[in-house]
């Protein structure tokens, strides 16, 4: 059995690292917003920041409390419209509308499936406020192009990281490029925990100190709650854990890209269509996804050889039916939803190994 995601061989090469830095935090006597996060929320953001000015980090309890604190952060709430995409799922909307404002849907590019920058003037509105680029399957969106957008019209920039840990945009790691960066490590991340945490980054100490202060009811120091705020904290058992992980990211991001590197030589004259990484951009490939123009029989042949596959997703947002009210009509993101019909994800995940690739390829080819 080859399964879609298993995250415990990475685990079982780290496991006395990971026993030890639980054991560390059931000792200190402190379990919420101690050491343990201070430490992650520093070490996270000096890996990403690089050479760069280090932007400051902000734990919250998962991906979506990042973007939802984001938006907060930058006052984007009732009556405003934030430009986004709708092939990647719930999370990014949720957290829109959880602030109280609309999301507007441009539609992809279909070399990438990332947010395709020539429809962004088309959805922009006098109501617009934030663009929240995702950055899906690993891979950054053209942020050069989203960046010169927002400045024409002043307008704020949330990069949608939960993907792309180990993404680089003209050799810079995502998140680094907007207003705030979000991040999750569910675990099924390039850095996941063992549990649902998130993580935002700015290099705005304003905005860093308003995501403090929002993550935990309002407050500020002197626990007075000068704003609306919510409860949203990373704890210490999963920065702990993280802080363990992040020391071997990054040769688990190169162990993704051999892998992905195989599929890709593997796949080439066959009827699968390996999407294309983007020029400038070094994907971290969190998902191996393809176009599988009979998807169900792909995925027949894969369960047949006890091989486990997903979709990356299999309804756009905008034609869910909690989303209706929006008024999105079939066919208005013709590119969104012709990839919707074909997209497949294949295994890939550190532990996997070649010969379990090759595998995965002679069950599609069968």
């Amino acid at each position: 059995m080859i399964p879609y995601f298993d995250y415990r061989p990475a685990l079982a090469a780290i496991r006395t690292e990971i026993d030890a830095a639980i054991a560390r935090v059931l000792d200190s006597g402190r379990l919420i917003l101690g050491p343990e996060v201070a430490a992650f929320e520093r070490e996270f953001a000096t890996w990403v920041g690089g050479a760069a000015a280090v932007p400051e980090g902000v734990g919250v309890g998962s991906g979506t409390d990042a973007l939802l604190l984001a938006l907060r952060a930058l006052e984007v709430g009732p009556g405003d419209e934030v430009i986004t995409v709708a092939n990647a799922g719930v999370p990014t909307i949720a957290a829109i509308r959880a602030a109280g404002a609309i999301p507007r849907f441009v539609d992809i590019d279909r070399a990438t499936h990332l947010l395709d920058p020539a429809g962004l003037e088309r959805a922009r509105t006098s109501k617009t406020r934030c663009v929240i680029p995702i950055h899906l399957y690993g891979q950054s969106a053209d942020l050069e192009a989203i960046g010169a957008f927002a400045a024409r019209h002043d307008l704020r920039v949330i990069e949608d990281c939960a993907q792309a840990h180990g993404a680089l945009y003209r050799g810079r790691h995502v998140g680094t490029f907007g207003d705030v960066g979000c991040f999750s490590f569910y675990p099924t991340k390039n850095l996941g925990a063992l549990g649902d945490a998130g993580l935002a980054i700015t290099s705005n100490a304003e905005i860093a100190g308003r995501l403090r202060a929002l993550r935990m009811y309002g407050y500020d120091a002197d626990r007075h709650a000068r704003r609306e705020g919510l409860n949203s904290r990373l704890d210490e058992l999963q920065a702990a854990v993280l802080r363990v992980k992040l020391a071997h990211l990054d040769v688990e991001l190169e162990a993704r890209r051999t892998l992905a590197a195989q599929y890709q030589q593997a796949l080439k004259g066959t009827a699968y269509r390996c999407l294309e990484t983007a020029p400038g951009n070094t994907h971290a490939f969190h998902l191996f996804v393809i176009e599988a123009p009979d998807r169900s029989r792909a995925i027949e042949a894969l369960r047949r050889a006890e091989i486990g596959s997903a979709i990356h997703y299999p309804v756009p947002v905008h034609r869910m039916d909690a989303y209706a009210f929006l008024g999105c009509a079939e066919g208005s993101l013709p590119v969104t939803e012709a990839a919707a019909q074909v997209v497949l994800s294949l295994p890939l995940y550190p532990g996997l190994v070649d010969t379990e690739v090759s595998k995965v390829v002679s069950a599609l080819s069968a």
